[in-house]
C-alpha cells in the first residue's frame, strides 16, 4: 500500500505523486458504488492510498480509498441537471484571474465562483489580469470593477502574467500553499503560472478573434509542483459557473455586503427581493451595495428557488 496525491485526473486515468515519484493510477472498481454525488469521485489535490499493480508495472496502480477533504470546491452544471463535478480538493487558496477585455470577465460570473469558494471556506485573491493590454477607458473600468470587490474585503491585486508585473508579491503569497487558479478561457492562468517558473513551459494560446473568447489549452485539472513549495491547481477555462446547493434563505449569508445588513430588515426571512422596508434594498437603491452584485444575488435566489420546484 503507498500513499500519495492526486496530481492530474483525466476521467479514467489519475497521476499519483507518492515519495518523488509518479504513478498512473485507475480507481478501483468497487468505489465507483459508493455514494459521491458527483461526476468524478476523485479530484485533483486528494490524498489516496493505492496498491501497485505487480513488479512488471511497478508504476501503475489501483487507487483503493481516498483520505478526509478539508475543502473542496465544486462546479455545477449550468443547466437544471443536478450533476456536480469536483474542480479541486485540499486548497489553501483559490486565485480567480479576471479581465475586463480580451475576454471579459462577467460580475456573473465572479460572484458565483466567490459563493461557492465561501460555502467550502477557501479564501480567494482576485488577479485582474493583462493591465499592460488595456486603454485608459478600460483601466477606469478595471478601477470601477476592483474597488467593487475591494470595498467588501477581497484581496485583489493587479498584474499582468505576461509582462511579470506585479507578480513577485503574489508568489511570496503562494509558498507552501496548495493554490488553484480558476476563471474563463483566455484571461490568462497558464501563462501566469509560466512566469511563476518558466521551466514549466504550459502551453498557451490567444483569443479567438471571431468571438474574443479564449481557446481552451487546459483540458484537465493539474496540479504542477514548483519551487519553493508552491503547488498550484491549474483548472480548465470555465465559461459558465453552476453554484453548489444551497438553500435561497442561505444564499446572503455568503454575500459579505449583504449578510452584515440583513438584520436591519423588517423581516427575519426577508429575502431582499420586494419585501417592504428591506434594508438591502435601500442599500442598492442608495449606492452602498453595487448593483451588479445585487443583480448576481437576485439570479441566485431565483435559480436557487427554480432548481428545488
Amino acid at each position: 500500500m503507498k500513499k500519495g496525491v492526486v496530481l492530474r485526473s483525466t476521467g479514467s486515468y489519475y497521476s499519483v505523486e507518492s515519495e518523488g515519484n509518479l504513478f498512473s493510477c485507475k480507481l478501483k472498481g468497487k468505489m465507483r458504488l459508493q455514494n459521491i454525488k458527483s461526476t468524478n469521485p476523485i479530484a485533483v489535490g486528494d490524498n489516496v492510498i493505492f496498491e501497485v499493480n505487480d513488479a512488471t508495472k511497478k508504476h501503475e496502480g489501483k487507487i483503493i480509498d481516498i483520505g478526509f477533504r478539508k475543502n473542496y470546491i465544486v462546479r455545477k452544471s449550468v443547466n437544471l441537471s443536478k450533476q456536480t463535478q469536483i474542480i479541486a480538493s485540499n486548497i489553501d487558496l483559490a486565485l480567480l484571474m479576471v479581465t475586463v477585455n480580451n475576454p471579459k470577465t462577467y460580475t456573473t460570473f465572479i460572484d458565483r465562483f466567490l459563493l461557492s469558494a465561501a460555502a467550502y471556506h477557501i479564501p480567494v485573491i482576485i488577479l485582474f489580469n493583462k493591465i499592460d493590454s488595456f486603454t485608459i477607458e478600460q483601466l477606469k473600468d478595471l478601477e470601477s470593477l476592483k474597488k467593487i470587490y475591494d470595498d467588501i474585503g477581497y484581496k485583489t491585486h493587479k498584474i499582468s502574467a505576461k509582462k511579470n508585473q506585479n507578480i513577485g508579491k503574489l508568489k511570496k503569497i503562494l509558498i507552501n500553499k496548495i493554490s488553484m487558479i480558476s476563471g474563463n478561457s483566455g484571461v490568462g492562468k497558464s501563462t501566469f503560472i509560466n512566469t511563476l517558473e518558466p521551466e514549466i513551459n504550459l502551453k498557451t494560446a490567444s483569443i479567438s478573434n471571431q468571438h474574443l473568447q479564449g481557446k481552451h489549452t487546459t483540458t484537465f485539472a493539474e496540479m504542477h509542483i514548483l519551487k519553493n513549495g508552491i503547488k498550484i491547481i491549474d483548472t480548465p477555462g470555465i465559461k459558465g459557473f453552476g453554484v453548489v446547493d444551497i438553500k435561497p434563505g442561505e444564499i446572503g449569508n455568503y454575500f459579505p455586503e449583504i449578510f452584515i445588513n440583513k438584520g436591519k430588515c423588517k423581516f427575519k426571512n426577508c429575502l431582499h427581493k420586494n419585501e417592504p422596508e428591506c434594508a438591502i434594498i435601500r442599500r442598492v437603491e442608495d449606492g452602498s451595495i453595487s448593483k451588479s452584485r445585487y443583480k448576481s444575488y437576485i439570479n441566485l435566489i431565483d435559480e436557487s428557488t427554480n432548481f428545488r420546484s
